[in-house]
């Protein structure tokens, strides 16, 4: 065998081997693809691990960006954005109508779970984080007396699937701004602010992060974003 049909075997193995983990799901958007690591795992050099990430970027399941690499493509996000939009109306609005059932013990609940999110900037891990992301939101919205509201919230929640991640895995530096945002909508809860004005920094906290991506993917589209 020749050694370029010897590379060319190679890079279609590592095509089909990372493509199938795409397809899973165990490579979620974002992903970073390190070549060094996935060629240490297929026992090959990365040669033909830069030729099969280079033929993914050209199906658009793989992007490459300066200073931070190849990383797994959002390959369709209309769902992502659609679902991200009423998550916006519709946890704002449940969030605003469980403020006054929300217990003290649930406030300091939400606020340890704040607390978690911001001792993981420092060694950022998207899916970790987005975890303990909603079990914030959670704790804020679930003592809604409107179970029609809770249901709606979590089937887009469970809409969103394994793209949960994908804002903090293409712009981390939103979890910063995310977790500062939390602590406002909690300081307005505990001073019993109108329900208007929870509902309104609880809607635009969730509008801002789905900002952020589009800003980050699709800046032509973002700015005609609706001022949701």
């Amino acid at each position: 065998m020749t050694l370029e049909a010897e590379t060319l075997s190679k890079s279609q193995q590592a095509y089909r081997w990372i493509k199938e983990r795409i397809a899973n799901q165990e490579f979620t958007p974002g992903y970073r693809l390190v070549l060094s690591s996935i060629a240490g795992e297929l026992d090959m050099s990365v040669v033909p691990v830069r030729e099969a990430i280079r033929q993914l970027e050209a199906e658009g399941l793989v992007t490459f960006e300066r200073n931070v690499g190849a990383r797994v493509s959002m390959v369709d996000d209309s769902q992502y954005r659609f679902s991200m939009q009423a998550l916006s109306i519709l946890e704002g609005a449940a969030t605003a109508l469980a403020a006054r059932r929300l217990t003290a013990d649930d406030i300091r609940n939400a606020r340890r779970i704040n607390e978690l999110m911001i001792e993981t900037l420092e060694h950022f891990d998207p899916r970790a984080f987005t975890a303990l992301n909603q079990e914030f939101h959670a704790t804020l919205y679930t003592p809604c007396a409107n179970p029609r509201m809770l249901d709606l919230v979590r089937a887009e929640w469970a809409r969103l699937g394994h793209l949960r991640d994908s804002t903090f895995s293409f712009v981390p530096g939103r979890a910063q701004e995310s977790v500062r945002e939390h602590e406002n909508i909690l300081q307005l809860i505990e001073n019993s602010a109108p329900l208007g004005e929870i509902e309104k920094a609880a809607r635009r906290h969730r509008s801002a992060t789905l900002d952020a991506y589009m800003i980050h993917e699709h800046p032509d589209e973002a700015l005609g974003l609706p001022a949701f």
